[in-house]
């Protein structure tokens, strides 16, 4: 009795492994012949913001690589939110892509009725780059040219000063609310739909200040266009090297950064996604794309797959976290 049951179940184990084998076998072979046609990348975000600093570049190097065309299509609105919940439905083929960013780990402490979930509408593929939030104002008005002097301008004039965010939710809004709780001072939050609207408005003067990704902020600080208060990192950046970090200018706890990703809708067939976390690992070490990610404040992140989705979920309680401490609303 004992042997035949022994029979029975080395039997059952050599028929999971053929019915595994016989339902991997197409997938092996859709996964070589992916892709057959040009693929999606669904930003979330306006263009000309800190997101397509970097999708566009990658899906210029991808499109080398992989040999047909990634078209970038800009879906914004609500934070992010919005192309969020065109990318989630999405069909699962491998042709479209999500590139999401750190406000998607805001967003569910922010927005009550979503119709999707960063972490399970979503296969976390690749962290693809990871700036530094900086703090910029326009010279013209404000005065301060430091942290020291901005904080204590800031406390002495409560809402008088207003500062730009590419969206309620975003990071950049709770990059915001995190320096006031820090602080203890005021400053009116100005919602935009998306980061490169709020640096048009703060570069025109109808804006005082902005808590921006150094990707956006660079090229304008290095111009003389906007002046950088201090770096939200805890190193100084080779984009802007003469910015002092908040912690070197008397605020150790203030660290915020604004990371971009790559994610695919949740059933994206494993080989594919495989595929893909391999060839972005590839293009983001190519000597063309480290020096933009140089020159735009990034280092070359190396978090992907699970790796990446931890991040993600520490990432969501943090900012569940500020949310609560600040009151941050949908404005």
């Amino acid at each position: 009795m004992f042997n035949q049951i022994n029979k029975s179940v080395f039997s059952l184990g050599i028929l999971k492994k053929l019915a595994f084998l016989v339902c991997a076998a197409p997938l092996a072979v859709f996964a070589q012949e992916w892709p057959a046609k040009p693929i999606t990348f669904l930003n979330p975000f306006p263009a000309g913001g800190g997101t397509d600093a970097f999708a566009r570049p990658l899906a210029a190097q991808l499109t080398e690589q992989l040999g047909k065309q990634i078209i970038i299509d800009n879906r914004g609105g609500a934070g992010g939110t919005v192309g969020a919940s065109v990318a989630a439905k999405a069909a699962p083929d491998g042709y479209t892509w999500f590139i999401g960013a750190t406000h998607h780990t805001i967003a569910p402490s922010m927005y009550k009725n979503l119709d999707y979930d960063i972490e399970k509408s979503f296969i976390p593929v690749a962290m693809i780059a990871n700036v530094p939030q900086v703090l910029v104002i326009n010279p013209q008005r404000v005065s301060a040219r430091n942290a020291k002097e901005f904080i204590e301008l800031m406390k002495k004039n409560p809402g008088k000063y207003n500062f730009a965010s590419a969206g309620s939710g975003t990071v950049h809004h709770l990059a915001g609310e995190l320096f006031k709780i820090q602080t203890g001072s005021f400053i009116t939050h100005i919602p935009y739909r998306g980061a490169g609207p709020a640096m048009n408005d703060l570069l025109a003067g109808q804006i005082d200040l902005e808590f921006d990704g150094l990707a956006t902020s660079a090229p304008q600080i290095n111009a003389g266009k906007l002046v950088a208060i201090a770096l939200a990192s805890n190193k100084r950046s080779p984009a802007i090297p003469n910015v002092p970090t908040f912690k070197e200018s008397g605020l150790p706890d203030y660290e915020v950064s604004t990371w971009y990703s790559l994610f695919a809708p949740a059933g994206t067939p494993r080989p594919i996604v495989d595929r893909m976390i391999v060839e972005v690992q590839k293009a983001l070490n190519t000597p063309k794309l480290k020096a933009i990610w140089e020159k735009n404040g990034s280092d070359t992140p190396t978090l992907s797959g699970d790796a990446f989705g931890r991040q993600v979920r520490a990432d969501v309680v943090r900012w569940s976290s500020v949310v609560k401490k600040s009151g941050a609303s949908l404005d």
